[in-house]
């Protein structure tokens, strides 16, 4: 195996990197462009657990020739003049968390980077070495730990790693769902829009959901999800009957986490629940899953089985309690480095 030439090193090479990592987006709306980050995507064993041979056979088989073009027109739907909203939104992560930090006096560098499509991991892992980082934090945007999620992440760091000649120390924060900052920030999101709208009869959070199988085979993303949950509801001093738990995205036919967002919507709107608001706190960033799928989707699917008002709450993004609770958890794993 060759191993890559190393840069050399600008004159202050002794620096700390914080590369911030989210799932991906297509680098356009179009069916092109789809197929080849579904490819990646779908591609990725930590996504779909079944038999390799099998699942490759269905998936350039069926899936890649229909899927891209509908899911293309999703994507045109929430597409934004700078591009992606997911990509921006991180985007902004970054430098958001790289100034909260100078303010606080870490001089650290901060990259954004995407699991799927660009910026990959390996590109932005070697723009931090090249910036002089020999200390980084992998810090995936993903509160609660899934091997779907936060550990594909660790798979491109690694794969990054083997190719590499002089690795760099290497940190992961592997899971914040019961990060009291993390918690504070979704609850102030909730306050805000209620001040602004007025209290719903129902808040319903929604988690992207993964298979039950996973689960059961020792996967802890539904125990973190619903700790995230009961802690949100706390720190609101809700009534327990105010809440709904449920999970949405649901691929293919197998039993996946339940119960799921839509057919939720609409049984509560059958039930004469006439108001609903719906936040999704294990996303970091708006995205197609929130803004395509339930605020477009789920919507209308409320409305239409009888309800007659449905809000959502917006994702994190860049509101400053999320970013303040990023950089303080950020911190906490940079200890014992000298980032000052």
């Amino acid at each position: 195996m060759a191993y890559a030439t190393e840069p050399a090193p600008p004159p202050a090479s002794d620096r700390i990197g914080i590369l911030l990592c989210n799932l991906g987006t297509p680098d356009a709306p179009t069916p092109a462009a789809v197929r080849r980050y579904l490819a990646e995507f779908l591609g990725d064993p930590r996504v779909v657990e079944i038999p390799r041979a099998l699942w490759l056979a269905i998936l350039h088989g069926v899936i890649l020739r229909v899927r891209p073009a509908r899911s293309a027109k999703k994507y045109a739907t929430i597409w934004q003049p700078e591009g992606s909203p997911l990509l921006t939104w991180t985007g902004k992560q970054a430098k958001l968390l790289r100034g909260y930090l100078g303010e606080r006096g870490h001089a650290v560098l901060v990259r954004h980077a995407m699991r799927y499509g660009a910026p990959s991991i390996a590109q932005e892992l070697d723009a931090l070495k090249a910036d002089g980082a020999t200390r980084i934090l992998v810090l995936p945007l993903y509160p609660q730990y899934s091997g779907t999620t936060t550990a594909s992440v660790a798979d491109a760091v690694f794969r990054w790693g083997e190719r590499v000649r002089l690795l760099p120390e290497l940190r992961f924060v592997n899971r914040y769902h019961d990060d009291a900052g993390y918690i504070d920030a979704l609850a102030a999101s909730v306050h805000a829009h209620w001040l602004a709208h007025g209290r719903p009869d129902r808040l319903v959070l929604s988690f992207h959901g993964i298979p039950e199988r996973m689960v059961a085979l020792g996967d802890p993303y539904e125990r973190e999800c619903r700790e995230t949950a009961r802690l949100l509801v706390a720190r609101l001093a809700l009534p327990d009957e105010m809440l709904q738990v449920t999970f949405q995205s649901r691929l293919g036919r197998a039993a996946w986490l339940q119960p799921y967002t839509e057919p939720t919507l609409i049984a509560l709107a059958r039930q004469g629940v006439q108001r609903v608001d719906v936040m999704c706190p294990g996303f970091a960033a708006d995205c197609l899953e929130t803004l395509e799928e339930i605020d477009q989707e789920v919507r209308t699917a409320f409305l239409a089985a009888g309800g007659r008002e449905f809000r959502y709450i917006p994702c994190l993004n860049d509101r400053h309690a999320w970013i303040a609770a990023l950089s303080a958890l950020a911190i906490r794993h940079l200890q014992g480095w000298p980032s000052s």
